[in-house]
């Protein structure tokens, strides 16, 4: 069992954050993982799935195998396998595509792959422990591919240089479209995500696929948003995907996204678990280790949820410690600031009232606030 990260209390690791969650498959599962740590949720689907069994182009591609047997078929994903043998049953082919399958060279990208194939009743003539598609360009291109007709479960991500690179080595390469991403029925849930991520209410943003990525891109720049997002998710948003294929559209933007070593959700969310805490403000105030985190502070590991106004003028206080920041500069930094700068005084009156310790910000007569900084790290944020 591993160790919990330092500073997650009783509250759980993401307690005080909120991540924005993409997936249209898994969600639950993902939304279940993040919550149970503590976690704050806002769910939109970048896209949807089409069902495999309404897709005309998967049942043209289905029959063309059967009807001129391919050498090697590549199986990518569980539930795009499982879905296309479904999807031949319900067409009234599926016998005549296990029969395909069982004489061919059938290679499964991984151990879930290889469950999924099994179960099906076939056998796969080998699978890479890595679950990396490389290994199986690698292992093709090894073996020859000159000549030969290979078909690839395509699972809705892009996989780049697989299909060249065979082509390449005089391969011909048929792809099978198991399942075809689409834009969300309804896209208000997707853009109140991303306002959420333009105005810092997330403090991460996740990824499952790489279609959801692209997705939440393309959505940004047809809002004339897209520059906004990306100075987001450079300095404020941390961007974390499951894997490097998911990351593609995002680094193809310059968005360096962060991604487990193992694929799988549970490592994800444990990134989140060590990247989130570890990039929070800890600071010794007025006797006290203060916290900051997304929506919430943890004082002496008490969580205090602050509100949206508060949570901006201790950031902003909190960017000088110890030193007084001018009523204007606090103006200006609350949301919807307007010229009042009563506005400041209120919303220090709520922020004192929801950390529980009054002392932690000090009034300086007729000039500012400060945050009350304990004299030993004074040296250390004298500079700053």
């Amino acid at each position: 069992m591993s160790a919990e990260p330092e500073g997650a209390g009783p509250h759980g690791p993401l307690a005080g954050f909120t991540v924005g969650v993409t997936a249209a498959r898994r969600a639950e599962e993902l939304t279940a993982l993040l919550t149970r740590r503590g976690a704050a949720v806002v769910h939109a689907p970048a896209l949807r799935i089409v069902p495999l069994a309404d897709d005309s182009e998967l049942l043209d591609a289905t029959r063309e195998l059967i009807a001129k047997v391919p050498d090697t078929v590549v199986a990518t994903t569980a539930i795009g396998f499982r879905g296309w043998i479904e999807a031949a049953d319900g067409w009234g082919i599926g016998d005549a595509l296990l029969t395909t399958l069982q004489g061919v060279e059938l290679l499964a990208r991984g151990p879930k792959v290889k469950g999924a194939v099994r179960a099906a009743g076939l056998t796969e003539q080998w699978s890479p422990s890595s679950e990396s598609m490389a290994e199986v360009l690698d292992r093709l291109l090894a073996e020859g591919v000159a000549g030969r007709r290979i078909a690839i479960q395509l699972h809705g991500e892009p996989l780049p240089g697989f299909v060249e690179s065979l082509r390449a080595g005089g391969a011909e390469v048929i792809g099978v479209p198991v399942y075809r991403w689409m834009p969300p029925e309804d896209i208000a849930p997707l853009d109140r995500l991303l306002d959420a991520a333009l105005s810092r209410g997330l403090d991460a943003l996740t990824f499952t696929s790489a279609p959801a990525a692209a997705s939440l891109l393309s959505r940004a720049e047809e809002r004339g948003m897209l520059a906004e997002l990306l100075g987001a998710l450079h300095h404020d948003v941390l961007p974390v995907c499951v894997g490097p294929v998911t990351a593609l559209p995002l680094q193809a933007r310059g968005v360096p996204a962060l991604a487990p070593e193992r694929f799988r959700l549970g490592p994800l969310v444990q990134l989140l678990c060590s990247e989130l805490p570890a990039r929070s403000r800890v600071l010794p105030l007025a006797g006290h280790r203060v916290e900051i985190r997304g929506h919430a502070v943890l004082v002496d590991g008490d969580l205090r949820p602050v509100p949206p106004a508060g949570m901006a003028l201790l950031r902003t206080l909190s960017r000088r410690p110890g030193w007084v920041v001018p009523r204007a500069e606090l103006l200006r930094a609350l949301p919807g600031s307007g010229t009042d700068e009563h506005a400041v005084e209120t919303a220090m009156t709520r922020l004192r009232t929801a950390l529980g310790a009054p002392r932690l910000i000090q009034t300086v007569v007729k000039r500012g606030y400060r945050l009350s900084l304990d004299a030993a790290a004074d040296a250390k944020y004298a500079d700053d």
